[in-house]
């Protein structure tokens, strides 16, 4: 899992860094936070299933400003006070290139 959270910091934005502790901690603001909607297992619940293969047609670049903005007259809450784009931008590679159990 540390070698996936390195090529994801790695893959963020030109100039963006993510340390490995920042990337952990979104990774568990993730699970616990989306997963409350997405299901802890990130399979869907009351939000869409978001993974890998649920996202796999999906821009990383999309995914992230939905996570920053939300989507108005849903339940998917804006981010973006929380987040930066980098950190978004981020998420959006992990949910699309995790390994699922």
């Amino acid at each position: 899992m540390r070698s996936l959270l390195a090529l994801l910091a790695m893959l963020a934005p030109a100039g963006a860094e993510i340390a490995p502790e920042r990337a952990a901690a979104l990774e568990h603001m993730v699970v616990q936070d989306c997963g409350s909607c997405h299901g802890l297992t990130m399979r869907g619940g009351l939000g869409r299933p978001l993974t890998p293969e649920a996202l796999d047609h999906a821009d990383p670049e999309g995914l992230a400003l939905i996570i920053l903005d939300g989507i108005p007259g849903t339940a998917m809450p804006p981010w973006r006070p929380m987040l930066t784009e980098e950190e978004a931008h981020w998420i959006a590679l992990w949910l699309k290139e995790r390994e699922t159990r």
